[in-house]
């Protein structure tokens, strides 16, 4: 076991002597009371390390011991439906539900085992050997990734500890190999998979200026860049709840604690629309408050999406929630300066852009070792100070995400939610995503998405003019744009996220929706050109009903925006028999 002696220590970084035996991303234990850290920087002078618990009391002289390998997580059933630390260390276990100095594990848990291999069986890395039955759903027991062998031995169907034996292996190398419920998995190494497959499906949300505008891809990764006030956190909650997953991971990272006390408080008292338990029952929650040790606020981003991993690995679709991957970077420059290097844009480290592309390289769509086809969706929230894009953890992200939904401050203070800018934010996944939406019934999804994007574009320039020129003066073609694109907004872009009828809106909906809205901008056009008034078109009852349409249609009723399409035909009918009579 490897040794050292602190020589020196600033907040959660150190620098000890040794002899010799530690490596770079070693897990180490300091001082008397075994405060958890990891080794960054090897010389032959020593070692510097960052400790992930509160190091107040810590001096020269303290002894360094070396855990003999990376920083780990251990993964097991039962994960969901609780909460951690950045280190995936149970809080509802620790006093007052905060960290506690020194805590390296909880006890073993238990759990029904049932195997689904046998001896003789040869079993791969990955490979499943059995079912866990959990209190809030059924779990898969995985071979490790980094082994594999032939059943020597395996228990019978029953309740174990998951640290009790359940299969024996034989390895080729003649070593017997003894599996458990629970494994050890390195955060910083991403967990092997059989191959990378590319986007072909939606991460389905729910609210449709996502879905509709700016789809992700499972397995593909965004960010939601927003100032403060803007709705970063309740549109991820909202993201959370609604959005196609099996499994959820929200990482807290560096939040302020009455953010995350309102999340552990709602989570529990939110029903799960998919099988009416409650929403933390599917949920994996790492909180890591602005108060926790700066260090640990590092790794929580790492220890979310190995646990995410994890999941994906048993064939099941995740979505990581990281809110917000700033405070991750000014964990990182913090401690970088501390350590003396030479710092880049705003202070920021020089390996920013390498962290982050580490981070959302890990999002993606995969053939798993053993269970089938899984998936690992990353959306990270991100906090520019003052609501400014071009500063470097936004302009980076940017670098290694595919979709971009950009919360806007204006759009917030007028209470429209979501506040995602239609003309700022884009998705590099739509295109991929075409042929799904036309399995869905939408066969023209990327045609009636370009116009709806023109639509807004050309209003955005049409209110630049008319704040010249004044509105009225407009052409009437001009102002019925104004006109539709407004209903747009209003009728279908904005969502309540406490609506019971529109807070989710299934990609049927959205097409019946959208159809709708988009056949009345057509036919209003064409009557405008065929000589009815604006201001009849203005004053039509069927325009009323289109933009409550949301609220008023719900799932279980989508064939009603027929009676909305025929009444809308009906109106604009007889707008022009009054015409062609006045003429």
């Amino acid at each position: 076991m490897a040794e050292a002696t602190i020589t020196w220590i600033s907040g959660p970084v150190l620098r000890a002597r040794c002899t010799g035996g530690f490596h770079l991303s070693d897990a180490i234990l300091v001082g008397g009371g075994d405060l958890l850290g990891e080794v960054i920087r090897v010389s032959h002078e020593g070692i510097v390390a960052q400790v992930y618990e509160d190091t107040t009391g810590l001096r020269p002289g303290d002894r360094v011991i070396g855990m003999g390998g990376p920083l780990s997580i251990r993964l097991r059933p039962g994960l969901p439906g609780r909460i951690f630390d950045g280190l995936l260390r149970p809080l509802a276990d620790m006093p007052g539900h905060t960290l506690q100095s020194g805590v390296k594990a909880t006890a073993p848990e238990r759990l029904a085992f049932e195997p689904t291999v046998k001896q003789g069986d040869r079993v791969g890395a990955g490979q499943v050997i059995g079912v866990a039955a959990m209190a809030h759903f059924e779990e898969k027991v995985l071979c490790p990734p980094d082994v594999s062998g032939e059943v020597v031995s395996v228990v019978d169907a029953g309740e174990y500890a998951d640290d009790e034996t359940l299969c024996e292996l034989r390895a080729t190398s003649g070593e017997t190999v003894s599996l458990t419920a629970a494994s050890d998995w390195p955060i910083r190494r991403p967990r092997p998979v059989t191959r990378r497959l590319p986007h072909a499906e939606p991460l389905v949300t729910g609210q449709r200026i996502i879905d509709m505008l700016f789809p992700v891809a499972r397995g593909g990764s965004a960010m939601l860049p927003g100032g403060f006030g803007t709705g970063k956190t309740v549109l991820q909650e909202n993201l959370a709840k609604w959005c196609d997953a099996d499994v959820i991971v929200y990482v807290g990272c560096g939040e302020r604690g009455n953010e995350m006390a309102e999340v552990l408080d709602e989570f529990p008292r939110l029903d799960d629309p998919r099988s009416g338990r409650p929403l933390l029952d599917r949920t994996v929650i790492i909180a890591n408050t602005s108060n926790m040790p700066v260090a640990a606020r590092e790794a929580s981003i790492y220890t979310g999406i190995t646990v995410a991993e994890y999941f994906r690995d048993q064939g099941l679709h995740v979505a990581l929630m990281a809110d917000s991957t700033t405070r991750w970077a000014e964990a990182l420059r913090e401690i970088s300066g501390r350590l003396g290097e030479l710092p880049a844009e705003q202070g920021y480290p020089a390996y920013l852009n390498s962290r982050l592309a580490e981070f959302y390289e890990r999002a993606a769509r995969v053939e798993t070792l053993g269970a089938g086809q899984g998936s690992v969706t990353i959306i990270g929230a991100v906090s520019p100070p003052a609501g400014d894009f071009s500063e470097p953890v936004t302009s980076q992200t940017k670098r290694f995400v595919r979709c971009f939904w950009a919360l806007d401050r204006d759009r917030a203070r007028a209470r429209f939610f979501p506040a995602i800018h239609p003309l700022t934010s884009y998705s590099e996944d739509a295109d991929a995503l075409t042929r799904w939406w036309q399995t869905q019934g939408n066969a023209d999804w990327t045609r009636h998405r370009r116009e709806i994007l023109t639509l807004l574009e050309e209003r955005a320039r049409l209110e630049r003019m008319a704040r010249i020129i004044g509105k009225d003066a407009l052409p009437p073609k001009q102002q019925l744009t104004l006109l539709c694109a407004n209903l747009v907004n209003e009728g279908l872009l904005r969502q309540s996220a406490f609506s019971t009828v529109d807070r989710y809106c299934s990609p049927q909906r959205q097409t019946a929706l959208l159809r709708t809205v988009l056949h009345f901008i057509e036919r209003a056009r064409s009557v405008l050109d065929q000589g009815v008034a604006l201001d009849d078109i203005a004053s039509m009852a069927v325009l009323r009903r289109l933009q409550r349409a949301s609220e008023d249609i719900p799932e279980d009723h989508i064939d009603r925006f027929r009676s909305v399409m025929h009444s809308l035909d009906d109106e604009f009918d007889a707008l022009l028999k009054r015409a062609a009579h006045a003429n």
